[in-house]
């Protein structure tokens, strides 16, 4: 009797953590990006409800969820750095937008609120380059006068796992400083300059060392910094308005987007004009195939990401994600989801 009732207890807990660790058979399967799945869980959540169905989707940064997809293991792959023409093509991937949101600059520093110090990307490049080691450098107090900055080292927490975070963030760093271009370059994954640096898996990882390391600066997508109560820092963008992050900030990066101009969709949204624009926002994409081995798990993702698009709006604005313009969904069942075997 004692090992029937444990039993029932562990299955009862299994299905509980279905997101995460485990489905049956009607689940939706996924993996990659970390920086959509606060978005992807509440969703998830609430389709269940509503369909029966779950979605057990791993966490496990972009770079892990290419690797899956071509491998096979999941019915879509999830990643923050977009995958080029070419490569959709020879994998015979279909790739779509599903979510915006912003990578913020986060920090470890006594004394300030969230959002009070300022910050610019040629001051930020230099920080995670290393050239910038103390928090009372003259290039900060020059961009925050008035405050006591704290005579503190400075350790930068970074990705340690290929991450479309890191692609977005490095993006961001290539074109606003020639010195970062020139010596670091941008990708999912990077040779990180800075003498005093720590690593960490996932945006939970880098979270998590920021707040460990006092003097810490580091790098997530919004949400984990809101979840956290995390320090971050306000940033000067392209038209040299400091901004703050946030859902309209992220939108208003995106307004002018024209998704259609690029293959796959795959559309860079750093440093873009706009006075309310934060300037480190991205998207995240969704890979399927085009020809999948399994039509009816290929069609219940769509289902998923269809009945997201509809229904996920209010959802993903309470998370400061920005919910893709109808105009945007519309293009994608058209033009992408109609390339799927159905």
């Amino acid at each position: 009797m004692m090992q029937n009732t444990i039993r029932c207890l562990l299955a009862a807990l299994g299905l509980s953590l279905a997101l995460t660790n485990g489905a049956h058979a009607a689940d939706i399967t996924g993996a990659g990006a970390t920086f959509p799945f606060p978005i992807y869980a509440k969703w998830a959540e609430e389709y269940k409800k509503v369909s029966g169905n779950g979605l057990n989707y791993q966490s496990i940064g972009s770079s892990g969820g290419i690797r899956q997809i071509r491998a096979k293991t999941v019915t879509f792959g999830a990643t923050d750095a977009p995958l080029s023409a070419e490569e959709l093509q020879k994998d015979g991937l279909v790739q779509f937008p599903a979510i915006l949101g912003g990578v913020v600059p986060v920090i470890n520093l006594e004394g300030f609120t969230p959002g009070e110090l300022r910050i610019n990307g040629e001051v930020l490049a230099e920080i995670f380059m290393g050239t910038i080691t103390q928090w009372n450098d003259k290039k900060l107090e020059a961009l925050n006068p008035g405050k006591k900055l704290p005579n503190m080292a400075i350790t930068v927490a970074h990705r340690a796992d290929g991450s479309g975070t890191t692609f977005i963030f490095t993006d961001y760093l290539n074109e606003v400083s020639p010195a970062w271009a020139k010596a670091v370059g941008k990708g999912a994954a990077v040779k990180w300059p800075a003498a005093s640096s720590v690593g960490g898996k996932g945006n939970e990882g880098v979270a998590a060392n920021v707040m460990r390391v006092k003097g810490a600066i580091g790098y997530v997508e919004y949400a984990y910094a809101k979840k956290n109560k995390m320090g971050y820092l306000t940033m000067q963008n392209r038209d040299g308005k400091f901004v703050a992050p946030d859902d309209l900030t992220f939108a208003a990066a995106a307004a002018g987007a024209d998704w259609k101009s690029v293959p796959g969709m795959g559309l860079s949204l750093v440093n873009l004009k706009g006075a309310n624009a934060w300037p480190i926002t991205g998207a995240s994409f969704i890979l399927l195939y085009a020809q999948p081995a399994n039509v009816a798990d290929s069609n219940e993702a769509l289902k998923f990401f269809d009945w997201s698009f509809k229904n996920g709006k209010k959802m993903a604005e309470d998370l400061d994600y920005v919910a893709l313009p109808d105009a945007v969904t519309k293009y994608i069942r058209e033009s992408v989801w109609t390339q799927i075997k159905r």
